[in-house]
C-alpha cells in the first residue's frame, strides 16, 4: 500500500507497518512521481495548489486524512467513495493558547510596548485586562474547550455559542442577543456556507465598543471591508491569525490598520501539533489496515 506523508516525521511512525511504502510530499508544484497508485494521501499543513489535477490523478485513492481540522480545500475534489477525515483535536492545544495570549497581548498593549523598547521609550500607560471581561466563544467545539480550559484562572465569564445548541451552549440563533455583551469575541468556527463572512458589517456592528475580535478561524469567515471600517474608526479591536485574503499581501490596508495583532497563521504550527499529528496518524492507520472504523470521519456539511 502507497502512502504519501506530509513530513519526515509522519513517515517514520508508519514506516514499520506491515506492508506499507510511504513517499514524504511536503507540497510544492512538483509531487512524486506515482500519485496513480496512492492510496492513503496525508496532505501537508498548506495544500497544494495542484490540489484538483492531483486528486483527479489518484485512481486507487480510498482515504485522505488531513493533519488539519478544517478540510473546506479538499471537500471539492475528493473523488467519491474517498473517505475524508480531519484531525480534529491535534491543533486543540496550540490554536488556544494562541487566542489566549493573543488576546492578552492586545488588550495588555504589547504591541505598542514592543514599540516602545525597540525605541528606547519609557512609555507608562494604562491599559486593558482579561480580568472580569466576558469572554464569548463562537464555535464551541474541542478548540472551544480547550480554550475555555485555558481561561478558567483568569475570573472571566465565558459564554459559549456553537452551531448545536445544548445545555450551556446556545445556538447561532443567538449571536444577535450575546454580541453586545462581550467583551472578546473568539472565533473558531469551521468554514461553511453559513459561515463564510458570517462576520460581517452587521455582525460587527452589534459588538460593544472597544470590544477585541480574535479570528483562530479561517480568514473567510469575517468579511475584511467591514472589519477594517471598524479598526480605521477605532471603535473595535482585533487579533487575526487569519486573513483574507491569505496570505495576507504587502501594502494590504491590515497591515497598518490600529488596533490590530496579526500572526501569519502560526496557531497550531508547534511541536505539540506535530507529536498529535503523528499519534493520530499512526493511530488511524492501524485502523485502517484491520478494517475498523476511523476517527474524525467528515460526512454531511462538516
Amino acid at each position: 500500500m502507497r502512502i504519501w506523508a506530509p513530513s519526515q516525521a509522519v513517515a517514520d511512525v508508519l514506516t514499520d507497518l506491515p506492508d506499507v511504502e510511504c513517499t514524504v510530499y511536503e507540497g510544492g508544484p512538483t509531487p512524486p512521481d506515482g500519485a496513480e497508485h496512492v492510496e492513503v494521501w496525508i496532505p501537508p499543513l498548506i495544500p497544494p495548489g495542484t490540489l484538483r489535477d492531483l486528486l483527479g490523478r489518484m485512481t486507487k485513492l480510498r482515504l485522505v486524512q488531513t493533519v488539519t481540522a478544517g478540510v473546506e480545500p479538499y471537500r471539492p475534489y475528493v473523488p467519491t467513495g474517498v473517505v475524508l477525515c480531519n484531525a480534529r483535536g491535534v491543533h486543540d492545544a496550540g490554536t488556544a493558547e494562541w487566542a489566549v495570549g493573543a488576546t492578552i497581548s492586545v488588550l495588555r498593549d504589547f504591541p505598542a510596548f514592543t514599540l516602545a523598547q525597540e525605541s528606547g521609550r519609557w512609555d507608562y500607560h494604562h491599559t486593558g485586562v482579561l480580568a472580569d471581561a466576558t469572554v464569548l466563544i463562537v464555535g464551541y467545539g474541542s478548540i472551544g474547550q480547550a480554550l475555555e480550559r485555558r481561561l478558567a484562572g483568569f475570573e472571566v465569564e465565558v459564554v459559549r455559542v456553537a452551531r448545536t445548541p445544548r445545555e450551556g451552549v446556545y445556538g447561532m440563533d443567538d449571536l444577535p442577543a450575546l454580541l453586545p455583551q462581550a467583551d472578546v469575541v473568539v472565533l473558531l468556527v469551521p468554514v461553511t456556507p453559513d459561515t463564510v463572512k458570517m462576520v460581517d458589517a452587521g455582525f460587527l456592528a452589534r459588538m460593544k465598543d472597544g470590544a477585541l475580535l480574535v479570528n483562530a478561524a479561517r480568514g473567510s469567515v469575517v468579511d475584511t471591508d467591514a472589519l477594517l471600517a471598524e479598526l480605521t474608526a477605532g471603535r473595535l479591536r482585533a487579533a487575526l491569525d487569519v486573513t483574507d485574503p491569505e496570505p495576507l499581501p504587502p501594502g494590504h490596508p491590515l497591515w497598518t490598520a490600529p488596533g490590530v495583532l496579526i500572526t501569519p497563521h502560526v496557531a497550531g504550527s508547534t511541536p505539540a501539533s506535530v507529536r498529535r499529528v503523528c499519534k493520530l496518524v499512526r493511530s488511524q492507520m492501524l485502523r485502517y489496515l484491520s478494517g475498523e472504523p476511523l476517527n474524525n470521519v467528515i460526512t454531511g456539511s462538516y
